[in-house]
């Protein structure tokens, strides 16, 4: 899971400097695309297949299509090339990120498991604070021991997924009882079918147009493969990749709902502050990456905190809604109080807070649904649950980048018709030196013709930071404005949440692991049987 996530936050912080390499600028985001839709798409079907047949084999093999992904991604001499390769390290994505908590669950008690799991989310945690810095590394080096620096981007995944490898084939041993069921091959289908076109017009809508043919056309077949995939899921019963009994339940629906919107609340907030940090702050990739960690120390601290006290009481209803409330008031906090001039510091606190949301709240959201359904059905219930909250948070990514790259246009010309009345403005308008430096073009180009230039902004914001301050203000203003709309989206998102956990029952965690309930269940009833033979004899 480590791998995984890391991978991931090295990538997202050297695409650009990848792009200019290969000359695919404008195809950067195929290559997040690629990854994002196989991982997506295969994490159910881990789930399943393993449930079948057994967790270590799919781990072993989804940690070595890992590496081979990441070996062909660091040959790449092209985009589309480049693009091809992350989708076969999706598919091992896939795999690493759903069975490491089904292999948990496996291993430990619900009830001691939120404290393992925990340890989990850390290590996610852990992974967005250093893939930023050591992607920001990487990619600035001309070259490492004769390789181009960032093809260590994807060459630094091998070794550790090397010893991954052994590690797991080594230690990990795993009780598991063969299943002989048919493979739901037209349900991996259609899943397919339904999912892939809505990801991808979520991921390029905005560059295709939100009503183009493609678009439209993604729309169609998406809905007709989620139609048909329900269809077929019905027919196929318990062999089902998602079985649609599952759904019968309360617990396992309100927690899918639940992750969909907690998916979208987490990419929605960790997507607009980095922005914010790097638009408006002026922040480099690494730089903000550092300055995100106090939302990651809230995210350990409340994930380590809430698995030991779950551990400690059996009792975790209390950390989704506590979580929940402390994501949407930080979001608000955005909204409200953080403008493109706030200090860094009350950013930083109110980063705190969300990360104490987001830690209280995923921790727990695996361990719900792990506990609320057959053991048998444990592998196929933990990859839903990450297959949920990845659609979530990529619909979300997609509403909330939309909304932003909507706004931020009008927001900026706003921000100079009330900035093109101070004296500070005019005098730099009026500065020879100002008007020689070539920097200052984009900001002069929009005072002779308000309204142009500032959706175009989006598209490479990096010229904000080379601006005169004084030019520089009304594009920061205007960011930080479509910002806060995204955030009071966001909070939005979190109410919902918040109503859909007090709407779940809380079931009590069971003291035994997956495996053993079958043999607890045994013990009771024999228990129970040699109590009703051991009371006192009916008088004749």
């Amino acid at each position: 899971m480590f791998l995984a996530s890391l991978d991931q936050t090295i990538v997202s912080t050297s695409i650009r400097t990848i792009a200019d390499d290969l000359h695919g600028l404008d195809q950067q985001a195929w290559a997040t695309t690629a990854y994002l839709i196989t991982s997506t798409i295969t994490t159910p079907l881990y789930g399943k297949l393993s449930d079948l047949h057994g967790r270590k084999p799919y781990f072993l093999a989804a940690i070595s299509v890992f590496i081979v992904g990441s070996v062909l991604c660091t040959f790449a001499t092209s985009m589309t090339e480049l693009a091809v390769f992350r989708a076969v390290q999706g598919v091992g994505a896939g795999g690493l990120m759903s069975l490491a908590l089904a292999i948990i669950g496996d291993l430990v008690p619900p009830r001691e498991r939120a404290r393992y799991q925990s340890y989990l989310l850390a290590t996610f945690a852990a992974s967005s604070v250093a893939g930023p810095l050591i992607g920001g590394f990487l990619a600035g080096q001309s070259s490492i021991l004769g390789v181009v620096g960032w093809r260590w981007v994807f060459l630094v995944n091998v070794p550790v997924g090397i010893i991954a490898l052994f590690v797991v084939a080594k230690v990990l041993n795993l009780p598991h009882t063969r299943r002989d069921h048919r493979i739901d091959w037209w349900g991996a289908l259609t899943i397919v079918l339904g999912v892939v076109p809505l990801l991808l017009v979520a991921e390029q809508g905005r560059a295709w147009g939100w009503g183009s043919a493609r678009s439209l056309a993604c729309y169609g077949i998406g809905v007709a493969g989620i139609i048909a995939w329900i269809f077929v899921e019905r027919s196929m019963g318990d062999d089902a990749l998602i079985p649609m009994r599952l759904f019968r339940s309360g617990i396992f629906s309100k927690t899918s709902l639940l992750a969909v919107l907690v998916g979208a609340g987490m990419f929605g907030g960790m997507l607009m502050i980095p922005q914010y940090l790097q638009i408006v702050k002026g922040a480099s990739p690494t730089r903000s990456g550092l300055q995100m960690l106090p939302l990651m120390v809230g995210l350990i601290v409340a994930s380590l905190v809430s698995g030991r006290l779950t551990s400690k009481t059996g009792h975790y209803k209390i950390f989704p809604v506590v979580g929940s409330v402390f994501m949407g008031v930080a979001l608000l906090l955005f909204h409200f109080q953080v403008q493109w001039d706030t200090p860094l510091p009350k950013t930083m606190a109110f980063m705190v807070l969300f990360g104490l949301g987001l830690g209280a709240v995923m921790q727990t959201l695996v361990l719900v649904v792990q506990n609320g359904v057959p053991p048998q059905d444990m592998g196929v219930a933990t990859a839903s649950s990450t297959f949920f909250r990845q659609i979530g948070g990529t619909l979300g990514t997609a509403v909330f980048l939309s909304i932003m790259f909507n706004s931020v246009g009008d927001k900026i010309a706003s921000a100079f018709k009330s900035a093109a009345q101070t004296p500070e403005f005019q005098a730099a308008l009026h500065d020879p030196a100002v008007l020689r430096n070539p920097a200052n073009k984009p900001v002069l180009d929009l005072v002779n013709n308000p309204g142009s230039g500032g959706s175009a902004a989006l598209n490479d914001s990096s010229f904000i930071q080379n601006l005169d301050p004084r030019l520089a203000v009304p594009f920061k203003e205007g960011f930080a404005d479509s910002m806060q709309g995204v955030f009071l989206l966001t909070a939005g998102v979190m109410a919902l949440a918040f109503l859909t956990v007090l709407w779940t029952k809380e079931v009590p965690l069971r003291n035994v692991s997956d495996p053993q309930v079958p043999t607890a269940e045994e013990d009771q009833a024999d228990a129970t049987a040699v109590r009703g033979t051991s009371g006192p004899v009916p008088a004749k």
